[in-house]
């Protein structure tokens, strides 16, 4: 390619680390994620047939993803923080949850709180339900996470994960951790795929969209 400079060639194939990436929840950038993944599996069975060693087809089944999301604790749990904790939940009234009154008093660990005090009201069952905020993970509703990636070469892509679900959540500390992860799995409902965004011209300084 005569002519060229060594940016223009090396903008012909792009590649992005997770130092260009960045995951936005609810419309908000999560600032304490550190990786997610996910996995898609599907049952494929081959079909068999007397006299014949080997399947004449697959029949195809039943697709499922799955992943895991890694967040890093600074001062609170990532559900503490936005957007997760504008985002509510039905729960029962009669739902124990933890609670305490004085958070720098150490001398004890047994304050529980419930949403609502009182019998089930037979009268008017939705009074025995509550809009709440979260306190597990397991509890937070469906949500999408919207990945853009840019480098500094000005190429930009995206991709996105549909209504995810989190089921599992695991964290640990010791004298050998340099931070705290909290680790979690999820599944959702499709996926998709990385795209060109598009990318900016260096001479123009300007955007073009591949969209």
């Amino acid at each position: 390619m005569a002519g060229s400079t060594s940016l223009e060639l090396s903008r012909q194939f792009t590649s992005f680390s997770g130092v260009d990436i960045r995951a936005v929840i609810e419309g908000e950038p999560i600032g304490v994620l550190q990786a997610i993944s996910y996995a898609i599996q599907r049952e494929k069975a081959p079909i068999y047939v007397m006299g014949k060693v080997d399947p004449l087809s697959f029949s195809r089944g039943k697709r499922g993803i799955a992943g895991t999301i890694i967040t890093l604790m600074l001062d609170q749990h990532v559900m503490l923080g936005s957007p997760f904790n504008g985002i509510k939940f039905v729960a029962d009234n009669d739902e124990i949850y933890p609670d305490v009154a004085v958070k720098n008093d150490a001398s004890s660990t047994a304050d529980l709180g419930e949403l609502v005090s009182g019998s089930f009201d037979e009268s008017n069952l939705s009074d025995n339900f509550s809009i709440s905020s979260a306190w597990y993970v397991d509890q937070i509703p469906p949500f999408d996470v919207v990945i853009v990636a840019a480098n500094e070469y000005g190429k930009a892509a995206t991709m996105r994960i549909y209504g995810i679900e989190i089921l599992n959540e695991g964290s640990g500390f010791s004298i050998d951790d340099i931070v705290i992860e909290n680790q979690m799995t999820y599944v959702c409902r499709t996926i998709l795929p990385w795209q060109k965004l598009g990318e900016w011209d260096f001479t123009s300084e300007t955007w073009s969209s591949a969209i």
